[in-house]
């Protein structure tokens, strides 16, 4: 089977992004807290996974945390303390572009952390995260897989796109040589993390939009019966003629040429 086309994508993702805004609207009714991972190589789709259940959520609820390169003092922290301070509030959606789990895979292969330190964390991890699911955080972790030539079509298509060269960091082709590396990383870090109750799903994103919609519909499943009507709404006609937007000083700029 080939990939999907954006024609039929999108016609098979908007059903999803309609139970996603129920998802999100039985949070804020319930309070629930949720927090998903994603996770893969450089290039998975991560990013474009995270706006396929994002783009229809109003961002005030539904978080994106995507955290740089820890800071001098964050490095004097206990690991898992700058990631804490972005879990949700209840009512809240916390989507992790990449996580604690960095500690684990680029922080591991790349040499930032040493053996004595991952394994502190491969050892700490479930414990950390049964404690947030015993408070009730609906935990949801998901590695993006893809084969080791895809990822070198979408480094190559990012290094030639203009609009995608921002996503290409000297890291990125670092770690180019240490495919069979991460593997290991991987395995290591599943065989030590994965547990039943904070499992790991793993999903193919060799083609990236069958993947999306693989994910949400998993994510989806996995949730209680989110089924909650939206309160009405009052709408009645404006009395009288609807006035026109008038500036009394300032001009509009010209339209953009089409």
């Amino acid at each position: 089977m080939g990939k999907l086309k954006r024609k039929e994508y999108e016609p098979l993702l908007e059903p999803l992004e309609e139970q996603l805004v129920a998802m999100a609207r039985w949070a804020k009714h319930t309070g629930a807290r949720i927090v998903v991972l994603f996770e893969g190589r450089d290039t998975a789709g991560k990013g474009g996974a995270i706006r396929a259940v994002s783009q229809r959520l109003n961002p005030r609820q539904c978080r994106v945390a995507a955290l740089a390169k820890p800071t001098d003092r964050e490095m004097t922290q206990w690991y898992f303390q700058r990631y804490v301070a972005h879990l949700p509030a209840a009512g809240e959606i916390v989507l992790f572009d990449r996580s604690w789990y960095n500690r684990a895979g680029v922080e591991k292969v790349m040499g930032y952390a040493d053996d004595d330190q991952v394994a502190r964390f491969l050892e700490e991890t479930p414990n950390f995260e049964q404690m947030l699911v015993k408070d009730g955080i609906l935990l949801f972790k998901y590695w993006l897989t893809t084969d080791q030539e895809n990822q070198e079509e979408r480094l190559a298509e990012r290094l030639e796109d203009p609009l995608k060269r921002w996503k290409l960091s000297p890291i990125d082709l670092a770690a180019r040589g240490q495919y069979d590396a991460y593997t290991q990383a991987r395995e290591a870090m599943l065989k030590a993390t994965h547990t039943d109750y904070a499992p790991w799903t793993l999903v193919d994103f060799n083609d990236q939009k069958h993947g999306r919609l693989t994910l949400i519909q998993n994510l989806l499943d996995r949730l209680p019966d989110t089924q909650i009507e939206p309160p009405p709404l009052d709408f009645p006609p404006l009395e009288g003629d609807p006035l026109k937007e008038s500036y009394a000083v300032l001009k509009p700029i010209k339209p953009f040429k089409v």
